[in-house]
């Protein structure tokens, strides 16, 4: 009896193991913007967990890690992170510019409008804050 137990248990793990070897071939082919990896969990897990419930879970991951990062900070770190801040939102610049240029649709027309103009005040309080940073550490004049 028990060694209809072991074969079932390993049964069980061959099938898993499958549909890993499945979803990780898949992954270079599946749609999706985390590359399929949803997808390939969607399959590994046997249609347990949903693809979207996988992403907004990364979502609110990197909401949680976003926020302990930025709090954490020194002062003496700011104006690093605040340059590279700005470097990102750069290229977030780029992007919304290819959205409102190339765009077949309103929709996304409209959203490319929006961004650019979030991004546009980010990099504008980036400088901002920088440069008042910066003027901290000047020495006064008498």
């Amino acid at each position: 009896m028990e060694k209809t137990a072991l074969e079932q248990a390993l049964n069980q793990l061959d099938q898993a193991a499958a549909a890993i070897r499945l979803g990780i071939q898949d992954l270079a082919s599946a749609p999706g913007a985390d590359g399929g990896i949803a997808e390939a969990v969607h399959a590994a897990s046997g249609g347990v967990v949903d693809p979207f419930v996988f992403r907004f879970a990364i979502f609110v991951l990197a909401i949680f890690v976003g926020y302990y990062v930025v709090w954490s900070v020194t002062p003496a770190l700011h104006t690093p992170l605040m340059a590279v801040t700005n470097a990102i939102s750069s290229v977030i610049v780029v992007g919304a510019l290819l959205a409102v240029g190339i765009s077949a649709s309103g929709v996304a027309t409209g959203f490319g409008l929006v961004a650019l103009v979030l991004v546009s005040v980010n990099i504008f309080g980036g400088f901002l804050v920088t440069q008042r940073m910066l003027a901290m550490y000047k020495k006064k004049e008498r």
